[in-house]
Parts: structure tokens; sequence; C-alpha cells
């Protein structure tokens, strides 16, 4: 090589004899050691290393320049003339000529590539750590749904028994209220004043009450814990069964004002009990929360598409807040006392029975026009 290339090299370059005697050094070789070329040349490669770095020229680099003639990118710790290590990477290649066998080394500086290294490492660092929290994130997640699942399970078993233990208890009260409903009756009978006549009609509309309560609890746990709420359909006058309806609300809900109107002719194949309940749930919904200074108005229909029911009632409206779940059980309209709110299953009840009949309830409520129920078959 000519000197001038070898000189000026990007790289340092020196050539040794076969026992590591440095012969010629180029000047990146001299800088990057603080030695000058005359200081270098004669000295041995080996003793600018450290100690670890002799060891593993004596042991490995020598003899693989020996037997294989090269050795690639050898990681080596050299000594700067002040004490400070240089690591480099060391290219060496084996080369036959007249005065006997050369070494020919090329030393590369690391400091970037172990810069780069390092940032390399740190990253797999952090990508493992993330990793470790992710799946720590996923374990607890995994934990917390199997928790929840437990939870929700167990809730689910106590709602059923629950809802299990209000229907036996339901079913059970049914038995004395009848009896006390009956007693009444016959007690009313006889020669009674005016202030046991009152007494006795205090028990009968409060047992009948009692009784309608019953009534929702026993058709909620039935559509809710058992087969669903069941129907018997037979071919049935709807204006007649609503008329019918309507005259026994009249005397349940004696102060207010109760009005049946009729639309269309023919026959519909409902369950006439079922429907009668349906009435009753919406009339003493209307009763409870509309203006009983005006009249209640319950509406039969038949068409070619089907037949639908009715009632309308003037009051307050309902907020636009709870429309989207006043179908739902233990839901009110408003927190508005009355002597004949029950347990907040009436409109739940009339819209399953709605359902099985193949048909659904919907409800329009505003200020000006009232409130309006609607079930269509």
């Amino acid at each position: 090589m000519p000197a001038d290339l070898f000189d000026s090299a990007a790289c340092a370059l020196a050539v040794t004899a076969e026992d590591g005697t440095i012969l010629q050094a180029n000047a990146r070789f001299s800088d990057w050691l603080g030695f000058s070329a005359a200081e270098l040349c004669g000295r041995r490669f080996q003793d600018l290393l450290t100690m670890g770095g002799r060891i593993f020229h004596q042991t490995h680099l020598a003899p693989m320049l020996r037997m294989r003639g090269s050795v690639t990118e050898v990681k080596l710790d050299m000594l700067h003339r002040d004490g400070h290590k240089v690591t480099v990477l060391l290219n060496g290649l084996k080369r036959e000529q007249a005065g006997g066998v050369v070494h020919d080394l090329a030393l590369f500086g690391t400091t970037d590539r172990d810069k780069y290294e390092r940032e390399l490492l740190n990253a797999r660092n952090l990508a493992e750590a993330l990793l470790q929290e992710k799946t720590a994130t996923e374990l607890a997640l995994k934990n917390a749904q199997a928790e929840l699942s437990e939870a929700y399970a167990i809730a689910q078993r106590r709602a059923l028994f629950a809802e299990q233990m209000v229907a036996i208890v339901s079913h059970d009260l049914k038995n004395p209220l009848t009896a006390i409903r009956m007693a009444s009756d016959f007690l009313n009978r006889g020669e009674r004043t005016a202030k046991e006549r009152q007494l006795l009609g205090h028990i009968a509309q409060s047992s009948e009450r009692a009784q309608r309560m019953i009534a929702d609890l026993l058709d909620f746990t039935q559509a809710r814990v058992g087969h669903g709420i069941t129907i018997k359909a037979a071919p049935l006058d709807l204006h007649a069964v609503i008329h019918r309806a309507v005259d026994e609300l009249r005397v349940a809900f004696p102060k207010a004002t109760l009005e049946h109107t009729t639309e269309g002719n023919g026959d519909a194949c409902l369950d006439a009990d079922r429907v009668q309940q349906i009435i009753g749930n919406l009339v003493a919904n209307s009763v409870a929360y509309g203006d009983l200074l005006r009249p209640i108005t319950i509406t039969s229909r038949l068409g070619d598409s089907g037949c639908e029911v009715s009632v309308h009632n003037h009051g307050a409206a309902i907020p636009q807040t709870l429309l989207a779940g006043l179908f739902e059980p233990m839901t009110r309209g408003t927190d508005q006392g009355s002597d004949v709110r029950s347990v907040g299953l009436g409109l739940y009840i009339v819209r399953e029975l709605a359902r099985v009949h193949g048909g659904d309830v919907a409800v329009s409520s505003c200020a000006t026009q009232g409130t309006t129920f609607t079930v269509t078959f």
C-alpha cells in the first residue's frame, strides 16, 4: 500500500511481525493510543493491550492468525498512553513476504457502535418490562373478570332465590286474603252501623288492593323465574270485555270518572281475563298519577290489521328521562304519593301480557295532551 494511503486511512492500521512486534503504524493508530509512530515501532502489539486482552491474544488471537491466516471483528481493549482504555474491533490478515510472515492489522473504533448497542439493549429491556407489565395487567384483568363473573353468578342466584321466595309467599297469601274478603262480605250482609259499614268497606278495598298486588307479583315471578306468563286465547267481543272491566273498575275506583269509547266492529282472539288485567293495571296507573278532576278514557279499537286498547288520562307529563325504562319492574313515572300505588309491577305486567299476545305497549305523554298508554294485539 502506498505510504500516503496508509497514513491517511480512515481506520488505524499496523503491520506486525509474527511475534507481534510493530513494524509500521499509521497516524490514526498513533493518535488513538497517544504514542508517536517512532515510539510504537519496535513495541509488541500485545503489550498495548489490557491484561485480559493479552491473555486473549496469547490464547486465541495469535493462534488463529497462525492457523487460519485471518481474524474478523475481534473486540479488544487497548491502553492509551495516559492509562484509559480504548475499545476497538480488530481485523487481522496473515501475509507472506520475502523477509518472512507479517500480520496486517486494521482497527476500528467502537464508540458509536457501543452507543447503538446500549440503546438497543435499553430498548429491549424496556420492551421486556412493558411486556411483563402487559402480562401482569392481563392477568389482573382476567382475575377481576373471574371475580366479577363469580359475583354476578352469586347475585343471580340470590335474585332467583328472592324471586322464588316472593312467588311462594305471594301464593301462600292468597288463601288468608280470600278468607278476609269472604268474611267481610258476609259481615256486610247483616245489619251494620254506618261506622261498621265504612270499616268493612275499607277492609274490602284493602284486601282487593292486596290481591291485585299479589297477582302482579305472581305474574312477575312467572315471567322472570318460570316459563313465562301463560294465556288462554279464545274468540271474544273485545268491546264487551272492556265494558265489563270498566264497570268493575268504577266500583274499585269510585273517585275516578271512567269513560269507555269503542271504534270498529268484529271479534278478537284474546284471553279475556288477561285483557281485563291489562285494563285494570293501566287504569290503576292513571288513577295514581293522573288528574282525577278530569275523566280517564278507555278506548277499544277493532280494525282489519288487528285490535288495540288505550287508556288516556290528563295530568302532569311523564319526564322524558323516565320513558325509556317505564315498563321495567319496580319503576315509577313520578315520585308522588298515592293510595292506590302498588309495588311498581303494573306496567311491566302490561308489557309482558301484550307480548305474550303477540303485541306490545307504547306510551305518549305531554303536558297539554296528557298521557296515553296503547296496547296493540
